[in-house]
C-alpha cells in the first residue's frame, strides 16, 4: 500500500483498473487497518474521479453474491447516506409503504456508519433476521411484497473494511457506491444523493442502462426528499426542480424529520409512523418518497397521485401489516 498512499497523497489519481484492483487487494487482507483507513482518509481530502469510482463500483459488483429477483421486478429505495442530517428511516418506510401499494421492493441497506441508525440497525432491532438465502427472499417477495438485502451478507469483499469504516465513523466513496451495488441488480430505483456532485455521476452512470430510475437531491443537502426545500429529480430523459408544494405539501422545519439519538429511538420513531402515530411531517416524508418510487412503475402519472395511492396504503393499516408479516 505504500506505493498507492505515496501516490495518492500527492494528488495522484488512479485509473479504474488501479481503482478496482487496490480495493482488491483491500478486501483480500493484503492490508492492514492503518493503511485502509489511510487510503479511505484520501477520499476526503480530495474528489474523488470517476474513474476511481467506476474502478471501485467494478470491484464490488464483481465479487458481489448475486441474487436473481428479475421475475419479481422489484424497486429498491435506497440513499447514500452520509448528509449528516442525521433522519429517522425515512427511505425504509417509504419502501414498507411502497411494497404495501402493490409494489415488489427489494431494499438494499446496511448498518449505519455516519448516521446513528442505518436501514439494518433498525430492521434488526425490530426482529427482523438478515439472510442471502434467494428462496427466502423470493418468497418474501412472492408472499409479502417486500425483501430485505443486508449488504455484509452480498458483499463479503467489504468484511475487511466495515470494522475501519465504522471506526472511523465519517462517510466514505463505500456511501456513494451503495445503492448502485444492490446485489439483485433491480431495474427500477429511487436513489437519494448527498450532493449535486454526486448526482451528476449517479446520472452518467444509469443514463447508459436501462433502469426506470429517480435520482434525488434535496437543494438544502438531504439524500433524499425532504420537503425541507425543493428537490432536485433525475429521471430518464428529463431533470426537474420539485417542490413540497408539488406533493400538495408545506415545506417542512428540519428538526421535523430528525431521527433518534439511538437504534432504540429511532425503532420507536419507525413504529409509530407505520402504527399510524408519526407527526404530519414525518408522514409527509414518507409518502412523498413513496410515490416517487410508485412513480418509477407509473411515469405517466402525477406525484400528487401517486402519494395519494401512497396515503391509503399506509393510513389503512397495511403498511403495518406488510412490516409485521415481515418480521414474522
Amino acid at each position: 500500500m505504500k506505493m498507492p498512499l505515496e501516490k495518492l497523497f500527492n494528488r495522484y489519481t488512479l485509473s479504474r483498473t488501479e481503482a478496482k484492483d487496490i480495493l482488491g487487494a483491500i478486501s483480500e487482507g493484503v492490508f492492514n487497518s492503518e493503511q485502509i483507513s489511510a487510503f479511505l482518509t484520501v477520499f476526503r481530502m480530495r474528489k474523488i474521479s470517476t474513474e476511481e469510482l467506476d474502478g471501485f463500483r467494478d470491484c464490488l459488483q464483481e465479487r458481489c453474491v448475486r441474487v436473481d429477483l428479475s421475475e419479481f421486478d422489484p424497486i429498491d429505495l435506497c440513499g447514500t447516506g452520509g448528509d449528516g442530517k442525521n433522519t429517522f428511516n425515512i427511505s425504509t418506510l417509504a419502501s414498507f409503504v411502497t411494497a404495501a401499494a402493490g409494489y415488489k421492493v427489494a431494499k438494499h441497506g446496511n448498518y449505519g456508519v455516519s448516521s446513528n441508525c442505518g436501514s439494518s440497525n433498525v430492521l434488526e432491532a425490530l426482529g427482523y433476521r438478515f439472510t442471502n438465502d434467494t428462496d427466502v427472499l423470493k418468497k418474501q417477495l412472492d408472499e409479502i411484497g417486500i425483501c430485505f438485502l443486508h449488504a455484509p451478507l452480498f458483499h463479503p469483499a467489504m468484511k475487511t473494511v466495515a470494522p475501519v469504516r465504522r471506526n472511523i465513523g465519517i462517510k466514505t466513496f463505500f456511501n456513494m457506491l451503495g445503492p448502485m451495488v444492490n446485489p439483485s441488480a433491480p431495474d427500477k430505483q429511487l436513489v437519494g444523493v448527498f450532493s449535486a456532485e454526486l448526482q451528476r455521476y449517479y446520472k452518467y452512470i444509469y443514463e447508459r442502462s436501462e433502469k426506470e430510475y429517480r435520482i434525488l437531491h434535496s437543494l438544502d443537502g438531504y439524500d433524499e426528499m425532504s420537503l425541507t426545500a425543493p428537490t432536485k429529480v433525475i429521471r430518464p430523459g428529463s431533470e426537474q426542480i420539485v417542490k413540497p408544494a408539488d406533493l400538495g405539501v408545506a415545506t417542512l422545519d428540519p428538526d421535523s424529520i430528525k431521527g433518534g439519538d439511538t437504534v432504540a429511538s429511532s425503532a420507536k420513531i419507525f413504529l409509530n409512523v407505520l402504527q399510524g402515530k408519526g407527526s404530519s411531517p414525518q408522514n409527509d416524508v414518507v409518502l412523498s418518497n413513496a410515490a416517487l418510487a410508485i412513480n418509477c412503475y407509473k411515469p405517466e402519472v402525477s406525484y400528487q397521485d401517486c402519494k395519494q395511492e401512497a396515503e391509503e396504503a399506509l393510513s389503512s393499516g397495511k403498511a403495518l401489516n406488510v412490516f409485521e408479516k415481515l418480521i414474522a
